[in-house]
């Protein structure tokens, strides 16, 4: 599958499954003008897994800031969070 969309990115979020995961990484993209256009999460035996597909083409602030802001998000909820945008997804992810 590839994503061509523009201005769209992959974010994952792995870790212990706990309360106010999804509502903390939702809220601090919805701060900053991040949308979600797709959502698919799992808990496989107490590990959280969600991988969503986000449009930036509204985004409030400058990318490495948003990672800051998700690295910072990781570290209090105690999970993995990354953002690729979808052309370097669908580069590391093509056969």
């Amino acid at each position: 599958m590839s994503i061509s969309k523009k201005n769209t990115a992959v974010i994952s979020v792995v870790g212990c499954d706990r309360v106010g995961i999804i509502a903390g990484v939702s809220t601090l993209l919805s701060e900053n003008g991040i949308n979600i256009k797709d959502i698919s999460q799992t808990i496989l035996e107490e590990i959280f897994t969600m991988i969503m597909i986000v449009d930036l083409k509204d985004i409030a602030i400058e990318n490495s800031d948003i990672v800051e802001k998700l690295n910072k998000l990781s570290d209090d909820l105690g999970v993995s969070i990354t953002i690729q945008h979808t052309d370097l997804f669908n580069a590391m992810h093509r056969i």
